[in-house]
């Protein structure tokens, strides 16, 4: 199985030097003209920061990268190196705090690269400043993600909820299958994603200079600093910052599943599911883990971990793929072959990927492929599962409500305290 985060790597990856002819090139001068770019500020430069995000934006000649912000040092003047490189001069600033570049007229939009506790607040406050916004995905609880899709509502601003699936022949294909009828009538989905890691067991040491942790940390809890707990992918396994691999990996596999199931707007009317944790270890987080969802027009979807893989099981046969972004399987040749005609469901996508989607519709005002409505209802599964194996138990979901069902203790599990002075403000 290919990992998805070297497939995007190998994907991105840019010359070590460019070199650009001594006449003035045709994009200073035409609509591409630095007067007519879209400006951009990133804000985490992070593995994926630059390896996805900052690679790909440096890409779209109507997209100006200005600013660099990161609370390791040591990241933020990589991100400058490489973006200066680019543009050949050395105009890239760099920042600690996010807030500045939010400060800044001369920015029109942001892309965040931040461990998922920050997703939110960021975006909120982004908005605020009157700025456009992609964010990496998911949001850390249901109620914040809601606070946050009202919002990009309310203001009218352009969110992306930044995920390169949609744009993918793969996934794209195989929810436009399933959806046009193909298979028949979606009867169950079945959905395998990576487990988590074992143990991990890490002592408090000094905060490198590099880093400012108190900001790091913001709205999670005090907690003192270990060398394990910022790295790249070890945040992801830690309750405080983010669910673990199932809103990891699930925020690309579930999000097809959503979309086939023509529920990605909604959610479904239940969860059960258990997980296995390391009591006392760090990454507290499920590890192995298998779930349940049963949504109101009948569809079940068995979601475990173990790998990656998408299987969509009709009542006229199945399609799926066995490994991320391998190519689609079918139980006949003739549902591979299928022609989605002129008159039926044409499912929005951006070959492009979510980037040049972002810049599309901060242009044209539309909802990008993944906007923060749909956005918010995947990440919601994802945290509905998390709170069903936490709590032991099945639960009922009402998805309009946006609450569980007579369980109190579930529906307080919606939300997590904030550490002063940060607040989620709308």
């Amino acid at each position: 199985m290919q990992s998805r985060r070297n497939f995007i790597k190998h994907s991105c990856a840019i010359p070590a030097a460019i070199t650009f002819p001594t006449i003035i090139p045709a994009r200073v001068l035409g609509k591409d003209a630095p007067s007519n770019q879209i400006t951009v500020g990133f804000i985490g430069t992070g593995g994926h920061g630059i390896h996805r995000n900052l690679n790909m934006y440096l890409r779209q000649k109507d997209a100006r990268v200005l600013a660099a912000c990161d609370v390791f040092k040591s990241r933020r003047d990589k991100a400058k190196r490489m973006i200066d490189q680019w543009y050949e001069n050395k105009d890239c600033t760099t920042h600690n705090d996010f807030r500045e570049i939010l400060a800044r007229k001369d920015i029109d939009t942001v892309m965040i690269s931040t461990p998922d506790h920050w997703h939110t607040i960021m975006s909120l406050m982004a908005i605020q400043a009157g700025k456009d916004v992609q964010c990496e995905k998911p949001t850390l609880t249901i109620a914040e993600g809601r606070i946050l899709a009202d919002t990009v509502n309310a203001q009218k601003a352009v969110f992306q909820t930044s995920t390169e699936d949609r744009s993918m022949r793969v996934y794209h294909r195989l929810a436009e299958l399933v959806r046009n009828g193909r298979i028949g009538k979606l009867k169950t989905i079945r959905v395998k994603l990576p487990a988590g890691n074992r143990w991990a067991s890490d002592k408090p040491a000094p905060v490198p200079a590099d880093l400012d942790y108190d900001l790091w940390l913001g709205p999670a809890p005090e907690t003192p600093y270990t060398p394990l707990r910022t790295e790249p992918m070890r945040w992801r396994q830690i309750w405080d910052y983010s669910g673990g691999l199932l809103t990891d990996w699930g925020a690309h596999q579930l999000d097809t599943a959503q979309w086939a199931n023509d529920t990605e707007n909604t959610g479904p009317v239940s969860v059960e599911g258990e997980g296995t944790f390391n009591e006392g270890s760090m990454y507290n987080t499920a590890i192995d883990y298998k779930l349940k969802y049963t949504y109101a027009n009948g569809v079940e979807m068995y979601v475990e971990s173990g790998g990656t893989s998408l299987r969509f099981e009709g009542t006229e046969g199945w399609v799926g793929n066995s490994g991320w972004a391998r190519p689609p399987e079918a139980s006949s040749k003739k549902i591979l072959d299928s022609v989605i005609g002129p008159d039926e469901t044409q499912l929005f996508t951006c070959r492009e990927g979510e980037h040049r989607n972002f810049l599309d519709c901060v242009k044209s005002r539309k909802d990008p492929y993944l906007p923060a409505e749909t956005g918010h209802r995947l990440a919601t599964l994802m945290h509905m599962g998390n709170i069903s194996m936490r709590l032991g138990r099945k639960l009922q979901w009402d998805p309009q409500k946006e609450e569980f069902i007579g369980d109190k203790e579930a529906n307080a599990m919606r939300t997590k305290p904030m550490r002063k002075p940060w607040k989620l403000t709308a």
